[in-house]
């Protein structure tokens, strides 16, 4: 085993992005974070985007703080959210700006794609839950428009394949980042042609393939020169966040569900190969890559952008709270006044979330939340429910109980959440490390130099380096009825 190594992780979320330094010394990890900075989308005219430039430009502020320290690398990796992508055109030119996945563009592609694939056919061959953010739909749309776009490109790129490039010049797409596109087949290994020619997608502009460990060369001597960095290697780890993330689960047990938590919840488990079943496809689960050949069987759940985009409307309107200060405020609220479906589809866009939570509560004639408070506590209360349905549905699936849920990333910070879901759900709640995300992406990138033998060992570095809180259940009945409620409310099956 390696020891005295250096590596840094790029990870990049919807809401910031940071650039983190590991310190690996062969026994434990310590984090040190060199860069961070804001994202989020960018509107223009009409449509939402990602400022990738200014992105790209903040990746190479962090390299060359780096270079400052003196500190030698021994790699560097990137993960990013999932679903996005940008096209390059004749001479790798950026073909304007990438779409962000809440771009209305997608609006009824679902059902447009329905009619030149069925349903099921689309979920055989991708293994893919139908969420309207997805690649797949974000293609498609330009397929009906008749974008011009799609004439000229000449390759596709995922958001962190796009980085990548930049990087050391190597044009593909990373595994666990590629089976979030929903034509990416888990189980041929590779992309479907047959979904791609029945959506009329142009197949020939999508590259190879790579899985997560893979070193995809060394930075460019463009970008060394600029940064004042080596032609250090660069590695593709779980290029894919949740990928990442779920590789830094301090798991001992073998009986085990994680929730991801940040502006998305990614539930799921861990499993050897994907599961294509008529079940997975009326749950509406998904499969996406994993690090060492396993799948994440999990499903999408709105998460903390519910309370994210609440602070940015009250914000608007000149009131300005922490996210301790909110949480405090659905603390003292009271509790199960009303109940919402995080997926709701009225909350998926950009938008007045406090105004929406109250307009479902009044469309299903419940007690209308008035405050501040009260709508952090539907909101808090109802995320909880939905873990408790969807951990139920994973036990089904799998064919056994779940002992243990893990909570990682920043929304194991949120203390409330965390006992509300280990109440809601009545199982042992371990949250963190709050960083797993870019743990998992340096711990990828150790094993791919042989610092570490495996994501089982890697999991045991976490367990040693990082501080972990665990929540047990407190029954109560409350939280029973508020289930019976929350399911009559949804229409959620049983």
């Amino acid at each position: 085993m390696g020891t005295g190594q250096q590596f840094l992780a790029f990870d990049l979320g919807a809401e910031s992005g940071r650039g983190v330094l590991g310190h690996f010394n062969g026994e434990r990890l310590n984090l040190e974070e060199l860069h961070r900075f804001p994202n989020g989308g960018v509107r223009v005219l009409d449509s939402l985007h990602w400022d990738v430039l200014r992105l790209w430009n903040e990746i190479k502020t962090a390299l060359s703080i780096c270079a400052q320290k003196d500190t030698p690398l021994s790699g560097i990796g990137i993960d990013t959210w999932g679903v996005d992508f940008a096209l390059l055109g004749r001479g790798d030119v950026l073909l304007g700006f990438p779409y962000h996945y809440r771009d209305s563009r997608t609006d009824g592609m679902l059902e447009e794609a329905f009619r030149r694939l069925p349903q099921a056919t689309l979920f055989e061959r991708s293994g893919c839950q139908f969420l309207q953010i997805n690649t797949l739909y974000q293609l498609l749309s330009m397929v009906v428009q008749r974008s011009p776009l799609l004439d000229i490109a000449e390759t596709f790129l995922m958001i962190p394949d796009l980085f990548n490039f930049w990087l050391t010049g190597q044009k593909v797409c990373e595994f666990t980042d590629a089976t979030t596109t929903q034509f990416y087949d888990p189980r041929r290994k590779g992309w479907s042609k047959e979904i791609c020619t029945a959506l009329g997608l142009p197949h020939e502009i999508l590259p190879e393939v790579v899985q997560p460990g893979t070193q995809l060369g060394t930075l460019l001597p463009s970008v060394a020169a600029e940064t004042g960095l080596p032609e250090i290697p660069v590695i593709a780890p779980a290029c894919h966040d949740t990928g990442s993330a779920v590789a830094a689960v301090p798991t001992q047990s073998d009986d085990w569900a994680y929730i991801s938590s940040g502006t998305w919840s990614l539930m799921g488990i861990e499993v050897p190969e994907p599961i294509v079943t008529d079940q997975a496809l009326a749950l509406n689960f998904t499969n996406e890559g994993g690090v060492e050949n396993t799948f994440r069987f999990l499903k999408n759940i709105m998460g903390l952008w519910l309370v994210q985009e609440c602070r940015r409307t009250w914000a608007q309107a000149g009131v300005e709270m922490s996210y301790d200060q909110m949480t405090q405020l659905a603390e003292n609220a009271v509790s199960f006044t009303a109940l919402i479906d995080p997926d709701d589809d009225a909350f998926l866009p950009p938008g007045d979330m406090p105004s929406r939570i109250v307009d479902y509560c009044k469309h299903t004639g419940q007690f209308v939340p008035s405050d501040a408070g009260e709508i952090l506590r539907c909101a808090l209360e109802s995320l909880a429910l939905k873990y408790r349905w969807v951990l139920e549905k994973l036990e089904v699936v799998r064919g056994r109980a779940i002992d243990v849920i893990h909570i990682v990333g920043g929304g194991a910070q949120n203390q409330t959440l965390c006992q509300f879901t280990a109440d809601a759900t009545a199982t042992p709640v371990i949250a963190g490390p709050i960083e797993a995300t870019a743990i998992g992406n340096i711990v990828v990138q150790a094993i791919a130099f042989g610092s570490i033998e495996s994501i089982s060992e890697a999991r045991a570095v976490v367990r040693r380096s990082f501080d972990v809180i665990t929540y047990e259940p407190q029954k109560s009945v409350d939280w029973d009825e508020a289930y019976a409620r929350f399911l009559k409310i949804t229409g959620l099956p049983s």
